[in-house]
């Protein structure tokens, strides 16, 4: 079965910086496009940032210039990189994958990992 695992969240001050990572393991064909979204205490859950198998990513404004996706399609990886980061930060955050599984690979299925939480203090 497919599965992602997120690592990487912690507690940093103001203005500092954490990498996530999540890798995606089981029965893949294919990642068609990976992502990361954030949810804090009583919010929606919101996309942050994106990127596609050709590389193509968005961010949403509120990252633009501190937040950088990365991938590794030989690992079936993606990470975040955060700088500059700020209490609004804060938030849960969910790496989230599109994959065409290997048993059933016409298909296109969301998978989400468990979530990392990132405080930063201030």
């Amino acid at each position: 079965q497919v599965q992602l695992v997120e690592s990487g969240g912690g507690l940093v001050q103001t203005g500092g910086s954490l990498r996530l990572s999540c890798a995606a393991s089981g029965s893949i064909f294919s990642i068609d496009a990976m992502g990361w979204y954030r949810q804090a205490p009583g919010n929606q859950r919101d996309l942050v940032t994106t990127i596609t198998n050709g590389g193509s990513t968005n961010y949403a404004d509120s990252v633009k210039g501190r937040f950088t996706i990365s991938r590794d399609n030989a690992k079936n990886t993606v990470y975040l990189q955060m700088n500059s980061l700020k209490p609004e930060d804060t938030a849960v955050y969910y790496c989230n994958a599109i994959i065409r599984p290997a048993d059933w690979y016409s298909s296109r299925l969301s998978y989400w990992g468990q979530g990392t939480q990132v405080t930063v203090s201030s």
